[in-house]
């Protein structure tokens, strides 16, 4: 099963590392990760997306909680909870193809970001399986570059992550 974590990390140098370095040490593999600043200039919140069942992601949040920048751990997955992938993709896009590419990309609201005679760059933002779904519309050999953002999460309602 594919769980959200969202970590609330000391903003310093080496922190991340420390914690990546914890997965690999394990074996557990990080299928997206999201990191920046928050509202206070001393935390990072750190996202990042892992499959396993549940004895294996007690086992990542108590190493998690072990690290001694880590502030919080919580598992977004356990709860009710938003979440968004932001997704760059560069296209070919010349004769008729061109506005097929504009349909597809309306309908899932994406936004042409630019244009130039052979190529759309292509913004959407939304669900993991949106994004998937998106590439998958487009014919295979129209796609040049793909870049993503990793998932970012926050929980529903009154649940927050802070200190």
């Amino acid at each position: 099963m594919r769980h959200i974590i969202s970590v609330l990390v000391e903003n310093e140098a080496g922190a991340l590392s420390r914690l990546v370095g914890l997965f690999s040490q394990r074996g557990y593999n990080i299928e997206t990760l999201n990191v920046a600043p928050t509202e206070d200039a001393t935390l990072s919140r750190l996202t990042l997306t892992t499959y396993g069942d549940d004895h294996k992601i007690e086992q990542i949040t108590k190493q998690l909680n072990k690290l001694v920048e880590v502030v919080k751990v919580v598992d977004l997955s356990e709860g009710a909870h938003i979440e968004r992938e932001l997704m760059l993709i560069k296209v070919k896009a010349s004769g008729i193809a061109r506005d097929e590419i504009k349909r597809t990309s309306d309908i899932f609201r994406g936004q042409v970001v630019d244009v130039t005679p052979t190529t759309y760059t292509i913004q959407i933002a939304g669900t993991t399986e949106k994004i998937d779904a998106f590439i998958d519309a487009l014919a295979e050999n129209t796609i040049l570059e793909v870049v993503r953002s990793g998932v970012s999460g926050i929980a529903r309602g009154e649940k927050v992550l802070t200190i």
